[in-house]
């Protein structure tokens, strides 16, 4: 393959934005992080090189990390990452330089793109209508003709973040110190075996859904019920949230910081995806 796109997704907005650029761009390959993660060394031969995935409050998400310290670009003559995200300020473009620096290898282009949440926990959490989503994924595909083209031509584009809609441009110490808080708090729940804030409510029907979608595979079935293993680390992706068809699987709230309104409020997985998608990026154990 002269193109390989290696993704991660949680509620299908980044695997979305993988497939579309897979029909832009020809001869292109499509390869899950996640099913890569057990190997000491991420190989590809590739000469044209794409990371798509999502934004995790403000930073990389923990398997993107974990991955980026696998893969070997040595043959790989451009190098490019699509992140999609709410709309939340993201400077971490620069996290993954920083990554491919030990091999003298730097992102040729980075692109954002904003889509729809699927963090159901806040109060005024709404699912987008079927007019709303026509109308993003309209926007979206617009950006992704513009993404191609500079992919296939190769060309050095590096865009600003001038698209966000939460952040405060105006006080860059604050968004520093909340970003290094982020990162920090991902390091520290690795270090902990990971966040252990879900639960299922009296609506479970122990379809066992949560546990196909759930890419850090911390999710067992026990007597038709779900149980998150405190012993795996969560990718933090919400899968197990916005896939469950009884919408009985929820995320508990911070005790004096936090409150978790996601009994009230619907779900969004991306319209085009699907529970075997999510299932086909984990790694068979």
């Amino acid at each position: 393959m002269s193109t390989e796109i290696f993704y991660f997704s949680g509620t299908g907005n980044s695997l979305y934005v993988a497939k579309e650029l897979q029909k832009r761009i020809p001869d292109t390959q499509l390869i899950p992080m996640v099913k890569q993660l057990s190997k000491e060394v991420i190989k590809t031969e590739a000469k044209v090189v794409g990371f798509v995935f999502p934004v995790h409050a403000m930073t990389l998400p923990i398997p993107v990390r974990k991955f980026l310290r696998k893969i070997d670009l040595k043959t790989s003559q451009y190098v490019f990452a699509v992140a999609t995200r709410l709309g939340l300020v993201f400077n971490d473009f620069k996290k993954v330089d920083q990554l491919l620096k030990k091999q003298r290898k730097r992102l040729d282009s980075h692109f954002l793109i904003n889509m729809y949440s699927n963090d159901v926990k806040f109060e005024n959490y709404q699912t987008p209508t079927p007019q709303e989503i026509q109308k993003i994924e309209s926007k979206v595909n617009e950006h992704l003709d513009a993404i191609a083209k500079v992919i296939l031509n190769r060309e050095r584009s590096l865009e600003k973040d001038t698209d966000y809609l939460i952040g405060l441009p105006y006080n860059r110490f604050f968004n520093f110190f909340l970003e290094r808080l982020v990162v920090f708090a991902h390091g520290f729940s690795e270090y902990i075996g990971g966040v252990n804030y879900f639960y299922t409510d009296s609506r479970c029907n122990g379809c066992g859904i949560c546990s196909r979608v759930c890419l850090s595979q911390k999710i067992r079935m026990i007597d038709k019920t779900p149980v998150w293993d405190k012993k795996v680390l969560c990718y933090m992706c919400y899968a197990c949230v916005n896939f469950c068809p009884k919408q009985a699987a929820q995320i508990k709230g911070i005790p004096g910081v936090i409150k978790s309104y996601s009994q009230a409020n619907g779900r969004y997985p991306h319209p085009y995806a699907t529970v075997k998608a999510l299932e086909d990026q984990k790694l068979r154990v």
